[in-house]
């Protein structure tokens, strides 16, 4: 028995086991992370070659002009944006902020594993709201809250199952939810939508008091390692939380990026055609090995696979980390018998189609 006990509501949580590579491999293909396919632009590589000098600054400055970019992109007022980072922190910070211990939270059944996981830390109830198929239900969240119901987060669209809400029920879920109760509408994949009947929730964000949104670049923007996310709040929700969030969390080369970035709107045509173009490429060719691709809005899919033994989604993943290819697994959403894969650069897409076909052949690894 530890002297120093950590508290009670994070008792049974799990450390986070990042995935390790084999060293013996000359290239990986991570297509198991959802990470951009094309990386990031070249004028954020530029801006963050020209940044080293000067990190010997608190990154005040540079924090209010990210701020400032993003409110010239998406026509919203900075004064209301609130950086992190990654958007993980953002959702970090809105548990810590708004939940009293026995709190409960709302989040669906194939949601973000953060957002229980952000709950208990806090001290708040994760409360599972089932899923219509792979697809988060607005009446399922609804008969899940009760007077100790504080927050709802929805990934919209969807990681891990890469589906969306349609905006009507996104607009009927706030409506009808008590407003004593804060939506929080992770868009994190929002970039990659190409429908016309999506909302990040920028909207809802404006029209009312009491719904975040959170948006990310780590993904379509190809900044995962610098770690940086923003969240577009309420006036008095964007006052609670600079009240609570480190002055400080988000380094400068991260926001000099992120400012080189959001004003590259040529890379990011690029990016969001790459997607469109290979994502049903890559859909198609899974067909064609027999597999079961689903729907997705985002740049990832999940798929099932046989049970039948040498066929399975387990004996695939080990085929393809074999020879360096690496796709993610469902197992700890319980469903055993799919992988989620990520949306690569076209040698990677074809290579991943070649190995599929080669298990599936039996040809050696």
């Amino acid at each position: 028995m530890p002297s120093v006990a950590p508290k009670s509501s994070i008792s049974d949580l799990a450390a986070y086991k990042p995935t390790s590579y084999p060293k013996s491999l000359q290239r990986i293909i991570r297509l198991n992370l959802n990470e951009g396919a094309l990386g990031p632009s070249p004028k954020a590589m530029e801006a963050l070659a020209g940044i080293a000098s000067k990190i010997h600054t608190y990154p005040a400055v540079a924090a209010s002009g990210l701020a400032e970019a993003i409110g010239e992109r998406h026509g919203i007022d900075p004064s209301r944006i609130i950086l992190g980072c990654g958007s993980d922190e953002l959702i970090q910070v809105l548990t810590q902020a708004y939940l009293e211990p026995g709190d409960e939270v709302i989040h669906t059944q194939y949601g973000f594993l953060l957002f229980p996981m952000a709950t208990k830390i806090a001290g708040g109830v994760p409360v599972s709201a089932p899923d219509d198929g792979f697809t988060a239900s607005v009446d399922a969240i609804l008969a899940r809250v009760t007077e100790r119901t504080k927050i709802v987060f929805l990934a919209n669209p969807n990681n891990p199952t890469g589906t969306h809400v349609p905006t009507e029920e996104v607009r009927r879920l706030r409506a009808e939810l008590p407003s004593r109760v804060l939506l929080v509408l992770d868009a994190a994949y929002a970039e990659y939508v190409q429908r016309n009947d999506y909302t990040a929730g920028i909207e809802l964000v404006e029209e009312t008091d009491n719904t975040v949104m959170l948006r990310t670049f780590s993904k379509m923007y190809g900044m995962a390692g610098l770690r940086l996310g923003w969240a577009y709040c309420p006036a008095d929700i964007a006052a609670t939380l600079y009240a609570v969030k480190p002055p400080y969390g988000v380094n400068t080369p991260a926001l000099v990026a992120g400012i080189a970035a959001v004003k590259d709107l040529e890379f990011q045509e690029k990016s969001v055609a790459h997607n469109g173009a290979w994502l049903p490429w890559l859909q198609d060719e899974f067909r064609k090995l027999g597999l079961e691709p689903y729907p997705s809005v985002t740049n990832f899919f999940i798929t099932r696979f046989p049970t039948e033994a040498g066929r399975t989604a387990a004996e695939a993943r080990e085929f393809l980390a074999k020879r360096g290819i690496m796709v993610r697994s469902m197992s700890d959403y319980g469903e055993h018998d799919f992988i989620r894969v990520s949306i690569g650069q076209e040698d990677e897409n074809r290579a991943l189609v070649q190995g599929l076909a080669d298990f599936f052949n039996g040809v050696p690894a």
